[in-house]
């Protein structure tokens, strides 16, 4: 503990250091210091966080800052790497998000549904009522341009966040309840985020209703599929996934299905043409699928099997992934929309704030008078507040086409976490006083 308080200690004041030199370098207007001197500055300020117990919580905000500055203030560095454009990346890295999501998913998660129905739909009707015409209100009024305006509805019509799961363990509420909720939610994205678009967006920008459909399809619920299919291979007790030959027959047969779907098209089949029109664009979440699967199988083998090590690794190395995945997603869209964010920045980041508190605050209330105790009250405020900022920022990249719709999504995702942190918080030293903490009133 020593140790890690001096690490904390170091690394705080290193951080301080490169501020201060930013600052001074400000001053005598050399330019070329302040943008190493502010990165360096955050990058010692994560790492100090995730130093100190306390502070993990708010590390990765401070990793998305960090890499914020860097597209900032060099652009060009999350422009094109070797002639391709990096936009590219967004995708598979949504979909390696939504695969881990799915490596931590079970069917037991719905079984909540079945047990306490009214907690849930009350969550999915909030989640799906409150945040989208918060952002439709405040996107509208606020005189925005089209596409802003379009990716602030986009961001209140995507479903719950994964990291709402820990602030609800955090904020003392139900975090069966709160998975639950993030999987429904997810589940019938699909239908409900393109439906919501269309009706609310429609009028700023073009929405295609069937497009949007597929592409949520095939960044969100394939990849989740495929973490669900992840999730028996790592931890089921059967004795056969134990052994290197079933391990070792699993990876090879999903490299070569990934290795089959990358080398066919689906112009080849002999179907309709809505139908591979269709295929088309679920065909790289299928080929990503499985490559995951093959790559989380032959990780088990290797860690389990050949080196015998009992550590629960997955659990570590995923969300650390995840984080990493956000982190440059949120860069990538930020050096593309580096002049909009100059010009609409402080404006957007007040419209991000309300529309954030209106979903804590009528998630909370809104439960309340629908007769959810404050357990479950607290847990739905979590989740109504708390968006899938990843999905959205692909969607607005490849489906509307649009850097400066993905502004908000950008924005929005590291506030959150920070505004979540600070309510879990606060909720965590006031324990619940209404009883055994069941979701009904």
């Amino acid at each position: 503990m020593a140790q890690d308080n001096r690490w904390f200690r170091m690394l705080l004041v290193a951080g301080g250091v490169a501020l201060l030199v930013a600052l001074a370098a400000i001053a005598a207007h050399g330019n070329l210091i302040v943008g190493p001197a502010v990165i360096l500055a955050f990058l010692f300020w994560a790492c100090a966080c995730l130093a100190h117990p306390k502070l993990r919580a708010v590390a990765f905000t401070v990793w998305v800052f960090a890499f914020v500055s860097a597209a900032m203030f060099y652009p060009a560095a999350f422009g094109k790497w070797f002639g391709a454009d990096l936009k590219i990346l967004i995708v598979p890295l949504i979909q390696i998000i939504m695969f881990g999501m799915g490596t931590t998913m079970s069917l037991r998660d719905f079984e909540r549904v079945l047990t306490t129905p009214w907690a849930v739909l009350v969550g999915m009707v909030l989640q799906f009522g409150i945040m989208p015409l918060a952002g439709f209100g405040l996107a509208t009024t606020m005189g925005f341009e089209p596409e802003i305006a379009a990716g602030i509805i986009l961001i209140g019509s995507v479903p719950g966040g994964v990291a709402s799961n820990v602030m609800t363990f955090l904020a003392r509420g139900d975090v069966a309840l709160s998975i639950t909720m993030t999987s429904c939610s997810t589940l019938m994205s699909p239908v409900m985020t393109p439906l919501l678009m269309k009706v609310l967006a429609g009028r700023l920008v073009p929405i295609d209703f069937w497009e949007m459909l597929l592409s949520i399809l095939n960044m969100v619920i394939v990849p989740i599929v495929a973490g669900l299919a992840a999730n028996k291979i790592l931890y089921h007790r059967s004795a056969w996934l134990q052994r290197s030959a079933p391990l070792l027959a699993i990876t090879v047969a999903a490299v070569l299905a990934a290795v089959a779907l990358a080398a066919a098209s689906p112009q080849e089949f002999a179907l309709p043409k809505i139908w591979t029109q269709s295929l088309a664009l679920i065909w790289s979440g299928l080929i990503i699928g499985f490559l995951l699967i093959a790559a989380v199988t032959l990780a088990k083998w290797f860690m389990h099997v050949l080196l015998a090590s009992k550590a629960n690794w997955m659990d570590q190395a995923l969300p650390l992934l995840s984080m990493m995945a956000i982190c440059f997603i949120i860069a990538i869209i930020t050096a593309r929309s580096r002049q909009e964010l100059l010009t609409v920045g402080l404006k957007l980041m007040v419209v991000v704030v309300l529309h954030n508190t209106t979903g804590y605050v009528l998630g909370y209330w809104g439960a309340r008078l629908l007769r959810l105790n404050e357990t479950a009250a607290r847990t739905v405020a979590i989740e109504v507040g708390l968006q899938n900022g990843g999905m959205a920022s692909g969607l607005a990249i490849n489906v509307l086409q649009s850097s400066s719709a993905a502004l908000a999504p950008a924005v929005f995702g590291p506030w959150m976490n920070i505004s979540g942190s600070m309510l879990a918080t606060w909720w965590h030293h006031r324990p619940v006083k209404d009883g055994s903490g069941s979701p009904s009133a």
